[in-house]
């Protein structure tokens, strides 16, 4: 092999032990002299394999209750010395400082310890100093040494070891050097924003360590990528992989239906990120049959989701369907047999996760930041802006149509009856439009909409809405109010025998 480096001795101190006993012993096989402090050094001595305590080398004790163990000139000096440069070489030998070629080198646990909740004393201990230095040193000279950054690389490590008989190579190196950078610069990232959880500081420093080459981006002509823990959220159990467009509406297929978590049996119908169709009803499979009825020509090719077990009677019905993937929090064993029936369908098990608390999307040469809208319309909320209140069924189909809307392309319109999506105007450029839009589709799929609520994302501005909803069988609004021309829609609603509520929370979604 080309430029490579046999490995003589080594320093090893770890918090994660597991999977480390076989590359000790093989280092020891290898004749390698083997560094370490405190737990690791005990863990190194009970394989029966000779250790080198750092203290020896540094004529200091591990002080300040184990904060300063490695911090020294002779353990940087043996990490950071150019093994080409003849200064280096000299001062080397002058200062009796040993070489060390591996650095086996892991971090407390700082972002486990955040998530625990424990307490800030807690976490500021596990702030690492010694192992991040002790990594980038490593890292920095990769030509001569190798770090070892992660007990995930441990068996690749192990195979390195065993291929090249203690020699590697300097690609292998270099590229562990980036994983150790990865992982510093990641674990330097969660520290920040720790610290600045309020936000103080206009910073923005995002970095994720699980990441994914998608087939293609929202586009086969571009890449695409997907840079987060898939699997904390979902368990896959069948089908093809995700593709970029199929991530964007499992997205939005689970932001709409933790509206509905603990509720009735709700099913949603999903295509490009908007809901074609949604209904809560007594039974999983009704709940299905009806958001189908939704939008039965935009379901083709859709997502699907429940907020419940989904059985075989509702395999069944959505079997007939072709669609790209289906999301449950269980299935039956009998339906999973069913909906696998299509070996291409997506099927997965959505895991109790928390989302994001904010949002973030690229914005010109930069990136815009916001708060999740975690607002969703309740009773509580509401004001009666007009003489004539909403009935309880009124007032369910109302705050069921809100949480649709919240969830749509702006400007947007949403129709409900009996909590079930008649139709909604998605992503219109005129709220009128957006009505317009909106009873059409529902008016073709044969939906009587006297009696129906409406909701809308924002304000009207006039009252040509509700005046085109009242012509059309609505008999009851939901908005947020604050238009300074509120009184000529609710002057129009008190003549017309209509209800209307206001929010007071605006729901763009752009």
């Amino acid at each position: 092999m080309s430029n490579t480096k046999k490995i003589t001795s080594a320093l090893i101190s770890v918090f994660h032990k597991d999977g480390l006993a076989p590359i000790v012993q093989k280092l020891d096989k290898l004749g390698v002299n083997i560094y370490s402090t405190g737990g690791t050094q005990k863990f190194i001595n009970d394989l029966g394999v000779s250790v080198i305590p750092v203290e020896e080398v540094t004529d200091y004790p591990s002080i300040l209750g184990g904060r300063v163990k490695t911090l020294h000139p002779k353990v940087f000096g043996g990490i950071l010395n150019r093994q080409d440069n003849d200064g280096d070489i000299a001062e080397m030998s002058q200062y009796e400082i040993p070489q060390l070629d591996l650095v086996i080198v892991d971090l407390y646990p700082f972002e486990k310890t955040v998530a625990s909740g424990a307490s800030e004393q807690d976490i500021i201990e596990k702030i690492d100093i010694g192992g991040i230095s002790l990594i980038r040193a490593a890292a920095k000279n990769f030509k001569d040494t190798l770090c070892v950054s992660s007990m995930e690389d441990y068996s690749e490590v192990l195979q390195m070891l065993d291929q090249g008989n203690g020699e590697i190579s300097m690609d292998d190196r270099r590229r562990f050097a980036a994983k150790a950078f990865n992982i510093s610069s990641n674990y330097d990232t969660a520290i920040f924003n720790y610290f600045n959880s309020d936000h103080s500081i206009a910073s923005l420093k995002i970095s994720e360590m699980h990441g994914k080459v998608l087939r293609y981006g929202e586009n086969p002509h571009q890449k695409g990528y997907f840079f987060g823990d898939f699997d904390a959220m979902f368990d896959k159990l069948h089908g093809k992989e995700l593709s970029y467009n199929n991530l964007l509406d499992v997205d939005a297929a689970v932001n709409l239906m933790a509206e509905f978590q603990g509720d009735l049996p709700t099913f949603a119908i999903l295509k490009h990120n908007n809901a074609c169709g949604i209904a809560q009803r007594d039974s999983v499979k009704q709940a299905y049959v009806d958001a189908l009825a939704g939008d039965p020509v935009s379901a083709f090719g859709g997502i699907l989701i429940s907020n419940t077990e989904i059985d075989a009677q509702t395999a069944d019905e959505i079997h007939k369907l072709f669609c790209e993937v289906v999301i449950a929090p269980s299935y039956s064993e009998e339906a999973l047999e069913i909906l696998k029936g299509k070996k291409n369908r997506i099927l997965l098990i959505q895991k109790e996760a928390k989302l994001p608390a904010t949002l973030t999307r690229t914005c010109l040469n930069g990136a815009l930041v916001q708060d999740r809208d975690s607002v969703t319309d309740s009773a509580e909320n509401l004001s009666n802006a007009t003489h004539k209140k909403p009935t309880d069924s009124e007032l369910e189909d109302l705050l069921f149509a809100s949480k649709i809307c919240k969830h749509t392309k702006s400007n947007t319109i949403v129709l409900a009856k009996g909590k079930q999506l008649c139709a909604s105007g998605t992503g219109q450029t005129s709220r009128v439009d957006a009505l317009r839009q909106a009873i059409e589709k529902a008016t073709s799929f044969k939906f009587d909409l006297n009696g129906a609520v409406m909701a809308s994302d924002a304000f009207f501005p006039f009252p040509d809405c509700v005046e085109i909803a009242e012509k059309a069988g609505v008999t009851a609004v939901i908005q947020p109010g604050g238009s300074i021309k509120d009184q000529l829609s609710i002057d129009y609603c008190n003549e017309n025998d209509m209800s209307m509520v206001f929010t007071g929370t605006r729901h763009f979604k752009h």
